[in-house]
């Protein structure tokens, strides 16, 4: 009988090796060839999941997103605004082993959807979704905040969370987690108005 496989799973298996081959090798190294040996497939077997290595990167640069987006939602938040979005937006750092992956990854990407369409259109979503994030959590550390003040602030807090993340990708020795935390909090307290 043949082998029964679970072609939602086996999608997930071959974006994560696409981003292993991504942080090894670079974006441009990450053909379907390379991918489909990166995961123990054969390229005939990978385009069944996937016809083009732009669908392929496409896919993984998605699943990055979405990654990023359940665990923000699956964090517990406090009633404080302040607190909230500190454990929330912290989800957004590569404060850990998985999430410096996925901003590694995700750097590649951003720098291959500069020429390339599909991904740039993506990359838009991606940081208009972040760009309405950061409008939602100023909007509740400055309530009646004026409407220009509250858009300076959310330009302020997307390019600091963005800056941050490349920092991290281009300079990881320096970018610890520890910093990238304290000049985050320290942001969000002087938006809040509550400096320690």
């Amino acid at each position: 009988m043949p082998k029964v496989v679970d072609r939602d799973q086996r999608r997930l298996e071959l974006a994560r090796a696409a981003w292993r081959v991504i942080r090894r090798d670079g974006i441009e190294r990450a053909s379907v060839r390379e991918v489909a040996r990166e995961a123990g497939l054969s390229t005939g077997s990978l385009r069944h999941y996937f016809g083009t290595q732009s669908e392929l990167l496409i896919f993984a640069m998605r699943n990055v997103m979405e990654q990023v987006e359940r665990r923000a939602a699956a964090v517990q938040r406090p009633n404080d605004p302040l607190a909230a979005a500190k454990l929330v937006l912290a989800e957004l750092l590569p404060l850990d082993d998985e999430r410096r992956a996925e901003n590694e990854v995700w750097v590649a990407f951003m720098a291959r959807a500069m020429v390339d369409p599909p991904l740039g259109s993506l990359r838009d979503e991606a940081y208009d979704r972040l760009r309405e994030a950061c409008a939602r959590w100023v909007s509740a550390l400055l309530p009646g905040g004026s409407e220009a003040q509250l858009q300076l602030e959310s330009e302020r807090l997307f390019a600091l969370i963005d800056g941050l993340a490349l920092h991290a990708a281009m300079r990881p020795a320096s970018a610890t987690a520890a910093r990238l935390s304290a000049v985050m909090f320290h942001h969000l307290e002087q938006i809040a108005g509550r400096r320690h």
